[in-house]
């Protein structure tokens, strides 16, 4: 994309985005209700035409060459998008028939794909009688009738337990091994940190940031050391050997503190043998990464965006 805008009335939904996928990899899409996720998505897809800008999917634009883009790429959506009533396979056959693969290569594909989703024992079984997580991985089976080279998985986890979320998971790094190009739009940071290579944050439509996961988390300040004290008394002359040893002011609470570790080995090795010479209980000495939840709410903290 290079200076993607979309508006709905007076609403800039995006306003100038650019953003590269490389082929083989996880981009993950973040950023708060509002932001632009789904709109992106479906532009992209050739759902929606942007009204400036210039988007490419698979080196072909998405307005001018729509049939060529939809013939190579595959979209998940937010919810599962099959028949119930119907089994898994029957599900797969249908959707293998809409996309003109023809009955014999629709059966053969569906047989494929629920081998492949781990599904073939129960492929025979109504959708109805699915967990959240069978469900979903169909929903991907769906997608990848046509052996797409682009796959756009918006919110692919959303409602799901914690298994459920781990079957998806595992699904997708298979597909990302086998060379398919994924866009992942989520709000759950956890879910980028283990599927993307690099990670883009969307704020009132436009471009907050992008990094792999551990540039964005050094952003917020990088490691932390975190010592919690046996005798918080002895605080004070904690927070001044923290300092002589990192040359850092440290963050102090009740029963401890914390202080920057950029040079992670140094700063532990160093904080436990000052202490301990100096006769100072540690009760715990951890070392404390940011989390994606923190760089989230740093980069989008401004405003409250409509959903």
């Amino acid at each position: 994309m290079e200076g993607l805008r979309k508006r709905w009335g007076d609403t800039t939904v995006l306003d100038g985005l650019d953003l590269t996928v490389p082929a083989g990899t996880v981009v993950g899409l973040l950023g708060p209700n509002g932001a632009g996720k789904t709109t992106c998505v479906r532009i992209l897809a050739t759902l929606l035409r942007p009204d400036a800008g210039r988007v490419r999917v698979a080196g072909f634009d998405v307005v001018r060459q729509a049939p060529e883009v939809r013939a190579r790429i595959g979209l998940v959506g937010q919810h599962a998008a099959v028949d119930e009533l119907l089994s898994g396979r029957q599900n797969l056959e249908m959707f293998g028939r809409l996309h003109h693969l023809g009955g014999r290569r629709a059966r053969q594909r569906a047989a494929e794909l629920l081998e492949r989703m781990d599904l073939a024992d129960v492929g025979h079984k109504p959708v109805k009688r699915y967990s959240g997580g069978m469900r979903r991985r169909l929903d991907l089976a769906a997608g990848l009738l046509r052996s797409p080279q682009v796959l756009f998985l918006d919110e692919p986890t959303t409602g799901l337990d914690p298994r459920g979320r781990s079957e998806v998971w595992a699904a997708v790094r298979d597909l990302v091994a086998e060379g398919t190009t994924v866009l992942l739009t989520t709000q759950y940071l956890d879910e980028a940190d283990q599927l993307a290579g690099r990670i883009t944050v969307l704020d009132h439509g436009g471009l907050a940031a992008e990094g792999t996961p551990d540039e964005l988390k050094a952003r917020t300040g990088g490691d932390r050391a975190e010592v919690v004290l046996r005798d918080a008394a002895q605080l004070p002359a904690a927070a001044k050997l923290a300092r002589r040893v990192t040359g850092a002011d440290p963050d102090l609470g009740e029963a401890g503190l914390t202080v920057p570790a950029r040079d992670r080995v140094r700063v532990l090795t160093g904080l436990a043998a000052a202490f301990d010479e100096a006769g100072i209980g540690i009760a715990d000495l951890t070392l404390r990464r940011p989390t994606l939840d923190e760089v989230f709410l740093s980069l989008t903290a401004r405003t409250e965006v409509p959903a």
